[in-house]
Parts: structure tokens; C-alpha cells; sequence
């Protein structure tokens, strides 16, 4: 068991996650201004000029739409990408080291579901729906592969404690154990933050679909969030598969931060780099290879546990 974070380190926490939030933002739109043959250097401004456009912009008003439903689960979606953090070990200390870690890890994500299809359903468009229900299905196709591989990760420490999970690797990183359950992973960091090649729940054939409707503070709200969930999902691959804070000569925390930035760029440029599949393609796929994969690599994992 990890010992308690200070109240500095619980309040620096989410500031972090916003800092590489907004890293990531501004890496992808240099990536964008690449691709189009624009200055890439020029671009790593442009999440914040886009904040300040939306913070001046006038939030819509839709007749019959549910405001209230409707505005609340655009907020759910980073308050549940700070919270899933509370369990993330930096340096030993956790802002809260439950036994259920990985759970509620699983839990909050599970959240961001009932978040998104809030944003489109109250917004009493069909843009909006179509784009809600599109993020259902892609959750039915990655959530049983994404429960697989974080249990995977619980089974090799013998604990649902992330903490414990880190300790447990401390020879070798489950990343290298169990390769299956960490690709799993990456592949459902994205799903879950409705990132490339996973994001026709806010794609431009729906004019932005859940999100489709939303002007202003609420758009940037929403935008901030699918940034933060994407964080959160890289930070938690470093205790889960990466070996935590472990590292030559740097201090863990750093290592954590180093190690969080390396997956997070590398969710973003693959975001770019791989064509949108569709759901019903992902779907298959998930049912018919990713679970099955994750399953053989929980048995293998339980096996060797069991013998060693």
C-alpha cells in the first residue's frame, strides 16, 4: 500500500493533467498544419487561441433541447477524467489508494458512456443522437477487451490495487509480460477518449455529432475533456504495464511524467496516422478477436502466477 499524497500533490494533480492535456492538443494540431503543408511551430498556439475564441463565443440556446442534461454531460466528461487520476501513483503516493483501484479506474470510464450520450441526446438533434448512439456501440465493441486487459494487469500483482500493480513490476514491466493486454489497452485509451481511428461518435459526417450542437464554453468544456480522458488513459498505462515511476537516475515522478507524455504523443499521432473505422467493423473485430486474444493472455497470466 502506497503512502498518501500531500494536499499540494492532490491539487497539483489535476493541473498536470491539464498541462499535458494541453500538450497533446497542441501536438495534434501541429500534426494538422503538417499535413496541410502549414508551419508546424506556428500551430502549438492554437489550442489556446481556440480557448480564447470559445471562451468569447455565445453558447447556444435549442429549442426543446434538455439544457440541463444536455450541459451537464459535457462537464461529466472531465470531471470524470480527473477523478479516474485520483488512484495514479506518482512518486509511491496515491490521492487515493483504494483496494479497488483499477475498478474505479474502469468505473469513471464507464461514466464518460453516460457523459456523451447526455451531450447528444439533450440536445434534441438527430446530429447529436446519431453521433450518442454511435458512442454506445463503439463502448459495447471496446469495453469487455478493455475490462480484459485491465484485469490482465490485476492478476499479475494479485491485486486490484494500483500501487501494488506497480511493485509487482518491479523485474520486468507487465508491458513486456503481457503484450496482448498492453496493446488492448492502448487500443481502448483511444476508444474511450473517441480519438482517431475510433471517432465517428464526433466525426464530420455528423458535423460533429454528440458534440455537434455544442457553442462556446460548452464546446470547450467538451473539447477539454476528450484531451483529458485521452491523458488519463496514457498516464494510468505507466502503473498499469510501464513499470510506474521506475527509471536510472531521475526522480520517479518525473519518470511517470516522462513516461505518461511518451504514450500520450503516441496515441495522438496515431489518431492521425490511422483511417476512422466503423463501428460495426470495430465491433466484429472486438468480439471476435480482442476478447478471445485478452482472455488467452488473463489464462496464461493466471497460469503462471498460479505455478511461480
Amino acid at each position: 500500500m502506497g503512502e498518501p499524497m500531500p494536499l499540494w500533490g492532490v491539487l497539483l494533480l489535476p493541473i498536470g493533467l491539464l498541462l499535458l492535456g494541453y500538450g497533446a492538443a497542441a501536438w495534434s494540431a501541429m500534426l494538422t498544419a503538417r499535413a496541410g503543408g502549414a508551419p508546424a511551430s506556428a500551430a502549438a498556439s492554437a489550442p489556446a487561441r481556440e480557448t480564447a475564441r470559445l471562451l468569447v463565443e455565445q453558447r447556444r440556446t435549442i429549442p426543446g433541447a434538455d439544457t440541463v442534461l444536455w450541459r451537464l454531460g459535457g462537464a461529466a466528461v472531465p470531471v470524470a477524467a480527473i477523478l479516474s487520476v485520483l488512484v495514479l501513483p506518482v512518486a509511491g503516493r496515491s490521492a487515493a489508494d483504494l483496494s479497488v483501484g483499477v475498478v474505479w479506474f474502469n468505473a469513471m470510464e464507464v461514466l464518460i458512456w453516460v457523459a456523451v450520450w447526455t451531450v447528444g441526446w439533450g440536445a434534441d438533434s438527430v446530429w447529436g443522437l446519431v453521433g450518442a448512439y454511435r458512442f454506445l456501440v463503439q463502448g459495447l465493441a471496446y469495453a469487455l477487451p478493455h475490462m480484459f486487459a485491465l484485469t490482465t494487469a490485476a492478476l499479475g500483482a494479485g491485486s486490484l490495487r494500483v500501487s501494488d500493480i506497480v511493485q509487482a513490476q518491479e523485474g520486468v514491466w507487465f508491458a513486456a509480460l503481457m503484450p496482448v493486454a498492453f496493446g488492448v489497452y492502448l487500443l481502448s485509451a483511444m476508444a474511450m477518449a473517441y480519438w482517431g481511428p475510433f471517432d465517428q461518435a464526433v466525426a464530420r459526417d455528423l458535423a460533429g455529432g454528440a458534440g455537434a450542437e455544442l457553442a462556446g464554453v460548452d464546446r470547450l468544456v467538451f473539447r477539454a475533456g476528450r484531451y483529458l480522458m485521452l491523458t488519463a488513459a496514457a498516464a494510468m498505462a505507466v502503473p498499469l504495464f510501464l513499470g510506474g515511476g521506475a527509471g536510472p537516475l531521475l526522480p520517479e515522478w518525473t519518470w511517470t511524467v516522462l513516461k505518461a507524455a511518451a504514450v500520450l504523443a503516441l496515441l495522438v499521432w496515431l489518431g492521425h496516422r490511422l483511417p476512422t473505422v466503423r463501428m460495426d467493423r470495430f465491433t466484429e473485430v472486438g468480439w471476435v478477436v480482442l476478447i478471445p486474444a485478452t482472455l488467452l493472455q488473463a489464462l496464461v497470466v493466471a497460469i503462471f502466477a498460479l505455478v511461480v
